[in-house]
């Protein structure tokens, strides 16, 4: 990274600190002929820097509006110069959306739906809303998808997904201290950016999806019940419903609830290297690594930066090692995962001889849900589906996208029999149905139950999250495959929750008695459970 890079990413936190006082973005719009979601928007100042590691000469601009200081952290926060680095990596392979799309017209047509988002939670939805008959508009910047998605093999081939899967590990394994390995028993796949990418697209194609280069600046409601979207270069596209996923920073387009927990975030820096002495078998997909690998260089970091080793080894000398932060209330910097990353590696014996690609990954976990009274809807990270205690999101994601899509067209569909703009109509939130399919309230059980785990995690130390997870996977597949996969019910978490209590040591369950009675997310977890 070039100097000029650091001095901008440094000069970036001095610009947000002299911000005035974020104003909340939750307060309801008071009435009018025309209401904006959003108003007040400070701004950062606009910072240029180069790296080639990012694959572009000018790889970063900022100059972005956030709604609030948590707005700021999912974006990025101190990180977000590397996190747009990220976002602005060349892809090759990956089409132009602009390129196989239609542009959205800009006359007197009324879109039924507006997807802004073009990340793979947009796509879908915009592919299967479009699939059943609405006329359906996607609005973003044309930016391919840059991150690394890892998954569970089986979770993707249900979803027909499984030509997207570019390497396949017959197994997963996690290495917790010197003792014995645990293999999980389950095959894991790394998605091809390219294929998912252009499967996505294809479905848009197909469908007759329509869309338009550009960022959203703010949605109005008009007095006929219609949308505006206010997009760059002053385009208007008029449409009937709205839905925001362009990521978890998108609190300029909604509001949240008041009140939430705070967001934390998962940090991870990586490289996809060629090496020599690669410790890892390459049939083996590493999970996770938490074992010390120099105590006398990093201790103190560790004890401060609990952190782990993604591994996923392609071949017996290709292997992309990513360090992880698994959550922290402040964002862990990139430069410090980098420094133990390498630390790590020297110590293991790796040499590194040749860097294809560094990644830059940051999932905010937590926070607050969306504000299910609102007619604009979300889905994907802006409608806090990331799971809060391992940062997943894509396969749920691709696989409500067809439920949603139908509950948005059913919605439409009824406002066109039932006259969506009369005064009656107009009165009644149209959207709750579709928010209650995102968000029963057994998905906020669940929910609460994930952000107490969050909670916990946060307070343990490295040998307390050592001794967690060999609890954790000690429990039954079932159970833990189901933690992972959000696919337990709320009864299903109690038990886990009971199960995991009786295998626990007796540290660890003084630990989950005090986290529960003190903690604020145990009684927000008890009292969302009691609530019908």
């Amino acid at each position: 990274m070039t100097m000029e890079c650091i001095v901008a990413r440094n000069f970036t936190t001095m610009a947000v600190s002299t911000c005035p006082n974020w104003r909340s973005r939750r307060k309801r719009p008071r009435n009018k002929q025309a209401r904006a979601v959003h108003r007040y928007n400070p701004r950062v100042s606009s910072l240029r820097a180069n790296s080639s590691s990012a694959g572009k000469e000018s790889c970063v601009v900022v100059k972005d509006e956030f709604a609030d200081e948590e707005d700021f952290i999912k974006a990025g926060g101190s990180e977000l110069l590397f996190v747009q680095m990220q976002q602005n990596k060349s892809m090759d392979k990956q089409s132009k959306l602009a390129d196989k799309l239609p542009r959205i017209s800009t006359g007197n047509t009324i879109l039924d739906l507006v997807v802004i988002g073009c990340g793979p939670a947009g796509l879908a939805l915009a592919a299967e809303s479009s699939k059943l008959g609405l006329h359906v508009g996607l609005v973003g910047p044309d930016l391919p998808f840059t991150n690394n998605y890892g998954v569970w093999e089986d979770e993707f081939r249900d979803l027909g997904l499984e030509r997207c899967i570019e390497h396949v590990w017959r197994d997963t394994v996690v290495y917790l201290d010197e003792n014995d390995p645990i293999l999980i028993g389950r095959a894991y796949g790394r998605v091809s950016r390219h294929l998912l990418h252009e499967e996505l697209l294809k479905r848009c194609v197909e469908s007759g999806v329509s869309y338009l280069s550009s960022k959203v600046e703010r949605i109005l409601e008009t007095t006929n019940g219609h949308s505006l979207i206010e997009c760059g270069q002053d385009v208007v596209i008029p449409c009937r419903l709205a839905t925001v996923a362009s990521g978890a920073a998108s609190g300029k387009l909604l509001q949240y609830e008041v009140g939430g927990p705070r967001v934390s975030v998962q940090t991870a820096y990586g490289v996809e290297v060629e090496v020599e002495n690669n410790p890892y078998d390459p049939n083996l997909m590493v999970f996770m690594d938490y074992r010390d690998y120099d105590k006398q260089k990093v201790q103190c970091l560790e004890a401060k930066y609990p952190t782990f080793l993604y591994a996923m080894p392609m071949s017996p000398t290709k292997v992309f090692f990513e360090e992880t932060c698994l959550a922290s209330k402040d964002a862990i910097p990139f430069d410090l995962l980098k420094k133990k990353l390498m630390i790590r590696l020297e110590t293991m014996g790796v040499q590194i001889i040749k860097t294809y690609e560094e990644e830059w990954s940051y999932i905010p976990v937590g926070g607050s849900l969306p504000n299910t009274e609102q007619k604009n809807l979300a889905f994907g990270a802006a409608a806090s589906m990331v799971h809060p205690a391992t940062g997943y999101s894509v396969v749920r994601s691709l696989s409500e996208a067809p439920k949603y899509a139908s509950v948005i067209s059913n919605i439409l569909k009824q406002g066109h029999s039932k006259n969506m703009n009369s005064p009656s109509r107009r009165s009644k939130n149209i959207s709750m149905e579709a928010w209650n399919t995102l968000w029963p309230q057994e998905r906020k059980r669940q929910r609460a139950f994930f952000l107490f785990g969050l909670a916990l995690i946060l307070q343990l130390d490295i040998d307390g999250i050592r001794e967690f997870f060999h609890t954790f996977f000690r429990l039954p597949n079932w159970m833990w495959q189901g933690f992972l996969g959000s696919t337990l019910s709320s009864a299903d978490l109690v038990l886990f929750a009971f199960y995991m209590f009786f295998i626990a040591p007796n540290n660890m369950r003084m630990c989950l008695i005090r986290h529960l009675l003190s903690d604020p997310t145990g009684s927000t977890m008890l009292r969302t459970y009691l609530t019908i």
